[in-house]
């Protein structure tokens, strides 16, 4: 295969799913991931090839070493390896830190951090090996700040940026970095009522949400940034923060 491709890791909905159809757009061949929603995998899918695009899926849950470790045979199967990491995967909790359980915490933690490392480390090798490659982590504007009632989401986000690996990687001509997005309209804000979501807009100096689309045109963009551009933590929070 000639193409060039990556791997979205969440990407049957919201900045996953808007990633990974804006690479297909663009040319790559795209490996698309989810945990449980295969329906819309299969959606996404359709909507791929309908644009002309190519994709491969693999669900999987990419908070389980043992199930990356699949995923990625099969990804060397078909291509060698991805030229780019898009670590997407990530849940929201919401609530007193008192009220979280042991269980809650522990899958916080597989599904937002610990699938950032078994991406990261499934995928070097052969980026190094062909001294090239892009690993982009989603993040949140949280990871920096910290949120009340999110103080659990927010340290896995810490962690993102703690694993935005470009001292380690940048004599390979790998470049890393991370995108911190605010208030994006995704599922994860469904939570919101309609005057929730207006108080909230408020709060945003642009004065309203981005869309997941717009995320995904970032990504894109520092898929084809300067190489001497790594080891950024990028804000996209409409001057949030």
């Amino acid at each position: 295969m000639n193409k060039k491709s990556v791997l979205v890791t969440g990407s049957s909905r919201g900045i996953g799913r808007a990633c990974a159809i804006a690479f297909a757009k663009a040319g790559y061949h795209v490996f698309i991931n989810c945990r449980q929603n295969i329906a819309l995998l299969h959606s996404l899918q359709d909507e791929i090839l309908s644009c002309g695009g190519t994709c491969t899926l693999l669900p999987g849950d990419v908070g389980d070493p043992s199930q990356v470790k699949s995923m990625f045979c099969q990804i060397e199967k078909e291509t060698g390896g991805i030229d780019i990491l898009v670590n997407n995967a990530g849940i929201a909790w919401f609530g007193l830190l008192t009220d979280m359980t042991d269980e809650d915490w522990s899958s916080l933690l597989q599904t937002n951090l610990s699938s950032v490392f078994y991406c990261c480390r499934a995928a070097i090798p052969h980026m190094v090996s062909v001294k090239c490659g892009r690993i982009i982590n989603i993040s949140s504007m949280w990871g920096t700040a910290g949120a009340s009632c999110e103080a659990a989401y927010s340290a896995t986000k810490s962690g993102i940026h703690g694993l935005t690996l470009a001292k380690e990687l940048a004599p390979s001509n790998i470049q890393v970095n991370a995108i911190a997005c605010g208030v994006i309209d995704t599922e994860m804000n469904a939570r919101l009522n309609e005057e929730e979501r207006a108080a909230l807009a408020e709060e945003i100096p642009s004065g309203r949400f981005s869309s997941p689309e717009e995320v995904a045109e970032l990504v894109l963009l520092l898929c084809s940034s300067p190489s001497y551009m790594t080891g950024q933590i990028i804000g996209m929070d409409g001057g949030f923060i």
